[in-house]
């Protein structure tokens, strides 16, 4: 396959973007990083999408409110977009920008490598998410989940860690609780009432993310993980 022989970006990615036109789908994206636990903005990537959306999706960092790419995280099936997929108001809103570039309808399917790689491909077009396109997309799912793998083996080459790239802080379930709570606002004594623990151990739990932060205040860790994605403005608890 000329995705195998390809040792230069550019004749791999247009390798991948023939392999997807042959398949129905004009518009295709892959990205890749060497860990889950790196920035996705260091990502491999590629695409034939409109330059004015791949800025606007870079520029807003949309990858964190893009629930296909949420689903990718935690799940090894694809995923068939539908506009009931983009359901907060946030992902409503880049789901319809997205149609006006042509990004309608797809299908990605998620990566995980066996050294811990992670990335997604994305199959798009302009097709109405109707009856006929699932349809599509049953008949398709053999042979792009082949591209996917293909894909992804010729990849490996290209995808290595970026330079000064930073490693995200893994937080324990508690930690993120307490952080969240910083965010809309509450000090240790309030979180201490709301999760039930003494003020004492919401502030271990809070020297600990600053630790692993390497910041000096709770304000410049809440910065810090709202920048990388690990929490979002955008939480229920508010």
């Amino acid at each position: 396959m000329t995705l195998l022989k390809s040792d230069q970006e550019n004749g791999w990615s247009s390798a991948l973007f023939s392999l997807a036109h042959d398949q129905g789908f004009d518009q295709v994206l892959y990205g890749a990083v060497g860990s889950k636990h790196v920035k996705l903005e260091t990502a491999f990537l590629h695409s034939n999408y409109a330059a004015a959306w791949r800025s606007r999706y870079d520029a807003d960092k949309l990858h964190y409110v893009d629930p296909t790419v949420a689903h990718c995280m935690t799940s090894s099936l694809p995923i068939v977009w539908e506009p009931d997929t983009f359901h907060a108001p946030g992902q409503r809103e880049m789901y319809e920008e997205a149609c006006g570039y042509g990004i309608r309808s797809g299908i990605t399917f998620p990566i995980h490598g066996p050294s811990g790689e992670f990335g997604v491909v994305s199959f798009a077009s302009d097709a109405p998410p109707n009856g006929e396109f699932d349809s599509t997309i049953s008949q398709l799912m053999p042979s792009l989940s082949l591209i996917r793998d293909y894909a992804f083996e010729s990849s490996l080459k290209f995808v290595a860690p970026k330079p000064g790239a930073e490693p995200i802080p893994r937080l324990t379930k508690r930690e993120l609780e307490v952080l969240n709570w910083v965010m809309v606002g509450k000090s240790s004594w309030e979180i201490s009432k709301i999760v039930l623990c003494s003020e004492a151990t919401v502030n271990f739990h809070i020297g600990n993310i600053r630790v692993k932060f390497n910041v000096n205040t709770r304000q410049q860790a809440l910065v810090k993980a709202i920048s990388l994605g690990i929490i979002s403005p955008e939480d229920p608890h508010r």
